[in-house]
């Protein structure tokens, strides 16, 4: 099976920590059937993950610079405690461009999962409290958490952004997004009813679906491979692709690099989710790889590649 959570914890499949010539602290993930994943620990950020074929299913720009302290363009992150334009705050977050650490005392597996994993927690610092006035902790796990850990209400928007590689963008089509409102980035987040029976690409594209699905397929024909994403508690989705004139303005992309990737997004941001003092919010992600033969509505999670 070859599927990637939000939860990284291997049991028992083996689990190592190293530092690569970069310095980047990172964790590898490997199960019997051939299948890893890499993880580094600065933004929690994965930044690879392979079948059973060892064929790399997730997009890692061209000009990615490992040596930078911050995001990298590519893989799948973690955008919050805020999302989009946010004025003098980080747009997609500072979550991204922290250094996560081990959860020493993880939450245990349910019995049925025996998937390769590892949790990780990021917590609120002094600086997080000059501009959000609470403290806050937030865990990379099988459902990732965010807990208040104030006594004052937290107030949050977030995005899971994958970033998949595919074969060709014009060979890509999104289903399970039809007739759903969504916001245009592009046209000053103007909203729009998407018209089309699937999500195609013919340049730029950066939308928020709203009141999304549980379950998207990304059907990639040329590979004959579908992304499956099934989610809960996020009910947004995005969806980006810079085309190839947007690519040309991005110092962290090759101008090729919009061609052979998609990203789709789990998140929260129409609706920012709103804690208690001391209340927990619990979210789940899971992507896996089916037969393209299969569509939005016939997707089975047993037949994965």
């Amino acid at each position: 099976m070859s599927s990637i959570r939000a939860r990284l914890r291997p049991r028992p499949m083996p689990l190592n920590i190293f530092q690569d010539i970069d310095g980047l602290p990172r964790i590898i993930l490997t199960e019997p059937t051939g299948s890893s994943a890499e993880v580094l620990l600065n933004g929690g950020q994965v930044v690879s993950w392979k079948n059973e074929r060892k064929e790399e299913l997730l997009f890692m720009s061209t000009k990615t610079n490992w040596k930078q302290s911050k995001a990298i363009r590519g893989g799948i992150s973690v955008c919050s405690p805020e999302f989009g334009n946010t004025g003098s705050l980080e747009q997609h977050g500072s979550a991204r461009n922290r250094l996560w650490s081990l959860d020493r005392d993880p939450s245990p597996l349910p019995p049925s999962d025996n998937q390769c994993s590892v949790d990780l927690i990021l917590k609120s610092t002094g600086v997080d409290l000059k501009t959000r006035p609470c403290s806050f902790e937030f865990r990379l796990i099988l459902i990732p958490r965010v807990r208040n850990t104030d006594n004052k209400a937290l107030s949050f928007t977030l995005s899971i952004s994958n970033y998949l590689s595919v074969s060709d963008i014009s060979e890509v089509r999104i289903e399970g997004l039809e007739t759903l409102d969504y916001f245009d980035n592009l046209m000053n987040r103007s909203r729009f009813t998407e018209q089309a029976d699937a999500v195609t690409f013919d340049g730029h594209m950066d939308r928020v679906y709203l009141c999304t699905p549980t379950k998207i397929a990304i059907i990639d024909h040329e590979k004959k491979r579908t992304f499956v994403l099934q989610k809960n508690a996020m009910p947004d989705a995005g969806v980006w692709n810079p085309g190839y004139r947007k690519v040309k303005a991005l110092p962290d992309m090759g101008n090729d690099d919009y061609k052979f990737m998609i990203c789709v997004n789990s998140a929260a941001i129409e609706n920012p989710i709103v804690l208690k003092p001391y209340e927990e919010w619990k979210g789940y992600q899971e992507l896996s790889t089916v037969s393209s033969s299969y569509c939005s509505g016939q997707l089975d999670p047993r037949k994965v590649l």
